[in-house]
This record gives C-alpha cells, structure tokens and sequence, in this order.
C-alpha cells in the first residue's frame, strides 16, 4: 500500500498501487478547505500510515484518523499537543507519533482510545562556537503527561518528524538534527549519525536506511553515517512538469519522502511529483517507478506494503 500525502493541493489522500502494473486507486480522498499553504508541510496533508487489528491509522497534522480495511471512516482522535504530525510507528497497542510542531513525540494507547504517554526533546551546545557550527550537541528528554496542561511550548525547531521503535527502545528523528536518538526508561541517547535534511529514517540491516532528502537519493549508512548505498531519486524533464517554476522552498522535484521495505530485499521510497520508486537493495537497480502525478506540488509520504 502507498499511502500518498499531496504537499501544496487541497487533494491528496491514500492510494493504493501496484508496481508491477502502475495502477493507482485513490481509497481516501482529503479535502481540507482550511488549511494553511505558506511554505513546506505545516497543516497541509496527510502523512504518517500504520496498521493495527484490521484497521488503517492515518495521521493528518493533529488528528489520528482510524479506517477499517475498506477504506470507511470509523472514528478520530485530536490531541492539543500533536501538531504538524509526521510519521507514525505502531508497536503492540500503542501508535507512537511524531508532534513535529512540539518537537515531541507522543504515544497513543490503541485500546484505551486515548493518549497516554509523551516526550519532549531539547537540544544544548557546550559552548557558543558549537552552536555556530552546530557540533557536538547534547539532547535532553522530558516526559509529561499529555492529558495534563504542563505540556511543552510550541518547539524550537528541531523538526522531530520520524519515529521507530527497535528492541523496546523509542528511535526518533528530523530534518535539523544530526543523530537519530534513542529513548529508553526516559533516557534518551544517540543511536545513529545522519545527515541533517532527513527523513524516514530506520534501522536496517545493522545500519540506517533514510531519505538523504538533501542529496537527492535513499541511503544506507553505517550507524557512524558512512554511506554504503545509494539510490537515486527519480527525475524528470524540466518541461513535463506541473507548477515547476515555484520557489524551492514551497515544492520541488526529487524531494524524498517516504520509506518502506519488501523482505529486505526491496527498498521502496516516494519523492515529487508523486513518484513512488522501488530498488533492488544488493544491485541498487531500479525496480519499478510509477507516478501519480507531474504536479511538484503533490509529494508522496508515508508508505506502506498492502495487503498487511
């Protein structure tokens, strides 16, 4: 399954399509009038996917949307401290996700309907000259209680949009950070370097596979960020694209986003227009490649493999 998040249309929604024959089926149709367009993500969109006891969990900026498997709307849960949500994770009965607006992530308890437990990161440097060049961070964790009113302020910009879960620890991620950070009994540690710019970043195969968004390519790295593959994002002609002479900043071809695997044996990744590319891992040869859309502003996120 695709799950497609159109950045920039008030279109988009969740696709199902087949890689083998190129077909695409739109199953949910998002149209919110009210959202904001200015600049990159924001409100804009759906983003992250995941499955749990024959239902589809889809996260829109600040609500968990909940699906039954055809595709019928079945119940929804906003929370005060999700805001600008990114990419989601299920693990057992909790969906942790990604409060990008908060620089938090917050889990929500998938039996008792309700949002349970929450974490906040800050990150310091030792000294002014670090902060400049912006070395050597040091992170911190706080947990609070999401149905208390002592949540944190709106975030400072650490654009924590990713998260995972790996041997019961909490993994996390985002585009201004250069590590990819592990929480556990409310500690929180570096797991893995990477390159500041990414996204959809995992463990896999004993290193970290992400969208390089920066670089234009999928990567596989070690966990000390040594580039071992790479797989390069679709392009196209500059004059058979849609709404190709925005500022960069608002859309953009080859933007990244998106990540999932077949068997570790297929990596497959979304990047705009609405391109959902699938790569041989051992070759780095490209699979497949279908598109949605030639419109810059339409950007494939979250993706899943369907049926589940």
């Amino acid at each position: 399954m695709v799950r497609s998040a159109f950045e920039g249309e008030s279109h988009g929604g969740v696709y199902l399509v087949d890689l083998h024959s190129g077909d695409c089926q739109e199953v949910v149709r998002w149209n919110y009038g009210a959202i904001s367009w200015e600049g990159r993500g924001s409100e804009r969109g759906l983003r992250g996917i995941a499955f749990y006891d024959g239902l589809v969990l889809i996260a829109a900026s600040d609500e968990i949307l909940i699906y039954d498997l055809d595709f019928n709307l079945v119940d929804s849960f906003r929370h005060a401290y999700l805001k600008h949500c990114h990419e989601v994770y299920r693990e057992n009965d909790v969906l942790w996700l990604s409060s990008t607006g908060f620089d938090s992530v917050l889990g929500f308890d998938l039996k008792a309907g309700r949002f349970s437990i929450a974490y906040h990161i800050t990150r310091t440097y030792p000294t002014r000259l670090a902060r400049r060049v912006r070395l050597f961070p040091n992170y911190s964790l706080r947990a609070f209680d999401p149905e208390e009113a002592d949540g944190p302020r709106v975030g400072e910009g650490l654009h924590v949009n990713n998260v995972w879960v790996d041997r019961g620890s909490l993994l996390l991620s985002g585009t201004e950070l250069r590590h990819m950070l592990k929480v556990r009994n409310e500690h929180i540690d570096r797991f893995a370097r990477i390159p500041e710019g990414t996204h959809n970043v995992r463990p896999f195969r004993g290193g970290i596979l992400a969208n390089h968004t920066q670089a234009n390519q999928i990567v596989y790295m070690s966990r000390i960020g040594r580039v071992k593959r790479s797989f390069p994002i679709r392009t196209y002609d500059e004059a058979e694209l849609i709404n190709s002479s925005l500022p960069a900043d608002h859309a953009r071809q080859a933007f990244g986003r998106g990540l999932c695997t077949w068997k570790d044996e297929v990596v497959i990744g979304g990047s705009s227009p609405a391109t959902i590319s699938a790569f041989n891992f051992g070759t780095s040869e490209r699979l497949a490649c279908v598109n949605i859309t030639m419109d810059v502003r339409n950007s494939v996120h979250g993706l899943e493999i369907w049926p589940y």
